[in-house]
């Protein structure tokens, strides 16, 4: 077989492989189908690996037998460590896994660009465009790897959720930009022959080892200064730059297959991230400058949102009786509901009501939980109906007609501040509107703030009942109650 046909069988093999990702990343946008998107993704790349490696072998350029055993030994540990981090996470913990996925990628997407310039300077294989693909690589993936372990840790607890001043502040970030930017023009001008073709090879690798920290340190610093209320957005951001990363390695490697699954993840994360900021009311830029996660400015601003009043605390069977002769009841998780592994449970207490004949919906903020789809995958995970998932645009026409809002560990994503209180740091972001329903349920351990360091003003409404119990416990004793009846 000739060369020409042995590239163009590996190519369309190849596309094949891009086409299973567009696909799964189609079906991805339903709960009902995002298992088999994940599955005929992950097909398409095990057809990318085996053409990869099956192209250079009757090319005649196979791997050795060192080369093989680094790749086996790196799927047993990667794949081995992987199946039982998915197998033993808890869903709480989800976000952080999501987000150390993102810093392997990112990390991965670096690695390759850096052993491939490695190979390729002070060779004629060193061309304008691979300096600017292995840079770009290189600069996205190390804010990548850095940047998500930042955001991992924030989100276990590890780090402080609060937002944290870096050293320096601006000036830090100003002089990261400066050595990256000086050192791309470097190594751009020495590929492009003038006027720095005679730089040697170990000073073009020093150069790049300077961008490579550079990029490592400015992934920390991006990170730490942002509130835990804005992870979401900065996961579904770095995300965004793995996939870019990732992109960057395919032009290095001129691999088609990596280049289209690159920028698929960026594209949607890219996409997401932009959605996810709309729902908050902010712009991107707003929230890498710094959140009102936790922040002192915040919890200042809180004390003008609060709005006082007083608390009406309701038991058990009082909320029972009230949503067992409801004719509509919606449900309003949150991530007090994720931490309690209370998704069984609240889909326990829907299928009581709905024996009785009372409507069950789930109103499902974009920002709710601590990471994109956050709650989709929770109460999936419980076997929750699809159809009953509402998206806010969908849900809040429905509240004025609801007699009971049951809210399960939801806080800002519900506080009527974000429509009524220009002080209010929430102010302007797009909010489930339970305090329209006739009735509201509101499951909390405790009067605690949430990540927004803020009262709640939907606490204090007189048509507002608070539960105050574990949200599993509280759960399963309104599920009693109201069998009871």
């Amino acid at each position: 077989m000739s060369e020409q046909w042995l590239f163009t069988i590996a190519f369309f093999a190849w596309l094949v492989g891009a086409a299973a990702f567009v696909l799964g990343l189609h079906l991805m946008n339903s709960p009902a189908s995002a298992r088999k998107g994940n599955q005929l993704s992950a097909s398409g790349m095990a057809v990318a690996i085996f053409t990869t490696l099956a192209y250079y072998a009757l090319r005649g350029e196979g791997l050795s037998i060192e080369a093989w055993v680094i790749i086996i030994v790196g799927l047993v540990i990667g794949g081995g460590l992987g199946l039982v981090m998915a197998k033993r996470v808890k869903m709480t913990a989800m976000p952080q896994l999501v987000s150390l996925f993102n810093a392997v990628g990112g990390g991965a997407a670096a690695l390759i660009a850096i052993f491939d310039y490695m190979h390729v300077a002070g060779t004629e294989k060193e061309t304008l465009s691979t300096a600017v693909f292995v840079v770009l690589g290189v600069v996205i993936g190390c804010i990548t790897f850095t940047g998500s372990i930042v955001a991992s840790g924030k989100l276990q607890g590890l780090i402080s959720g609060a937002p944290i001043k870096v050293p320096g502040g601006q000036m830090t970030t100003v002089a990261l930009g400066l050595i990256t930017a000086v050192g791309t023009i470097i190594l751009i001008l020495s590929a492009y022959g003038a006027p720095l073709e005679g730089i040697g090879t170990g000073v073009k690798l020093g150069i790049l080892l300077a961008i490579t920290i550079a990029g490592c340190v400015f992934g920390i610093t991006m990170v730490l200064p942002i509130g835990g209320a804005d992870m979401p957005v900065v996961i579904s951001l770095l995300n965004s730059f793995t996939g870019t990363a990732a992109a960057m390695s395919g032009f290095v490697l001129n691999n088609p297959v990596l280049i289209i699954a690159g920028a698929l993840v960026g594209a949607s994360g890219g996409i997401l991230t932009k959605l996810m900021a709309d729902a908050m009311n902010r712009s991107i830029m707003n929230i890498m400058v710094g959140g009102f996660g936790g922040g002192d400015a915040a919890a200042g601003a809180g004390a003008a949102a609060g709005g006082g009043g007083s608390v009406r605390e309701v038991g058990v069977d009082d909320a029972a009786i009230q949503m067992a002769y409801a004719q509509k009841v919606i449900v309003v998780p949150g991530y007090g509901l994720a931490v309690a592994q209370a998704q069984h449970a609240v889909r326990e207490l829907a299928e009581i009501l709905e024996a009785r004949g009372v409507e069950v919906s789930y109103a499902i903020h974009p920002v709710a939980g601590r990471m994109p789809g956050h709650m989709n995958v929770l109460l999936a995970e419980a076997n929750v109906p699809y159809p009953q998932l509402k998206e806010m645009e969908e849900i809040n026409p429905e509240f004025s007609r609801a007699d009971v809002a049951l809210v399960v560990g939801a806080n800002d994503v519900t506080n009527p501040a974000a429509r009524s209180n220009p002080a209010s740091p929430i102010y302007g972001m797009p909010i489930l509107d339970v305090d329209q329903a006739k009735s509201v349920v509101v499951i909390k351990r405790s009067m605690g703030r949430g990540y927004a360091g803020i009262d709640n003003e939907l606490y204090t409404d007189p048509k507002t009942g608070m539960l105050f119990a574990d949200a599993k416990a509280g759960l399963e004793s309104l599920a009693a109650a109201v069998k009871a009846l």
